[in-house]
């Protein structure tokens, strides 16, 4: 069992005509599982339009909405399933939806969430909750992680962006923050990029998407981490470019294979 999953924040919930773009990148690309951020009015009316959205895919749906910012959620294909779900919302600046699915394997957690955008130590905050919270063998944090990785140099690129926006990824000492990526490293989580990427993996901005708090400067703010089982079984972590991708968000998909067939 090789299952493709993906993460994509598609930008305040797709308005401006632009979720029809998302969901047709969606059915074209198939991801078994798909963890999604910014879903802007995705809970109004009883969850409606999350409904919508994942009857279309052909996909079932757990949202975890938000107290201060955007909701989240899992989407998981049949035959898949979700055996146990949670929400967290009061921890984080968005939320993170949490999926247990079982595999081949064992039990798969899919945790998707979107870290604090503007405090880099409320960031890393969030982080390490959600690290030590959700520990099993298989399980994966993917997202807008809006966080710089500790194996780059960021300076160069940050110096390109406006000063309003530069602040939100430097540190109290003037330097870049990995903080948030860092906290997650030291509680064991693997940066499936590091270990399955191709190409730049650079998922901000898009082309024609907006995100001009990310300037010309071209960022590694989604991310797969991944406990240390789990990212053994990961292969061709991928930045989906191209059609829909260029205009429909500010940010690119990030997809990774994972062969989740039996137990090691």
């Amino acid at each position: 069992m090789t299952l493709k999953l993906l993460t994509w924040n598609i930008r305040t919930g797709g308005g401006g005509g632009r979720l029809d773009a998302i969901v047709s990148l969606l059915a074209r690309e198939r991801p078994d599982i798909a963890a999604l951020q910014e879903l802007r009015d995705f809970q109004r009316h009883d969850g409606r339009r999350m409904r919508e959205v994942a009857d279309t895919l052909g996909m079932v749906a757990h949202l975890a909405p938000s107290v201060f910012g955007q909701p989240v959620a899992v989407l998981v294909r049949p035959p898949l399933t979700i055996a146990r779900r949670a929400a967290v919302r009061w921890r984080l600046h968005h939320a993170a939806a949490v999926a247990e699915v079982p595999t081949g394997a064992g039990p798969l957690t899919v945790v998707s969430t979107h870290l604090n955008p503007f405090r880099p130590h409320r960031r890393r905050r969030e982080a390490s909750w959600l690290a030590h919270r959700y520990r099993a063998p298989l399980t994966l944090i993917a997202g807008d992680l809006n966080a710089l990785d500790p194996d780059t140099a960021h300076a160069e690129r940050l110096a390109r962006l406006p000063e309003p926006y530069r602040r939100r990824h430097l540190g109290r000492d003037g330097h870049p923050d990995t903080a948030a990526i860092g906290a997650l490293r030291a509680a064991g989580f693997v940066d499936v990029w590091r270990t399955a990427g191709e190409g730049d993996g650079l998922t901000v901005p898009t082309t024609r998407g907006g995100g001009h708090e990310f300037s010309n400067a071209g960022m590694r703010l989604d991310y797969l981490m991944a406990r240390p089982e789990l990212a053994a079984r990961a292969s061709r972590a991928r930045v989906i470019r191209g059609d829909e991708t260029e205009w429909a968000s500010d940010h690119y998909p990030l997809a990774v294979d994972l062969e989740l067939s039996k137990p090691r």
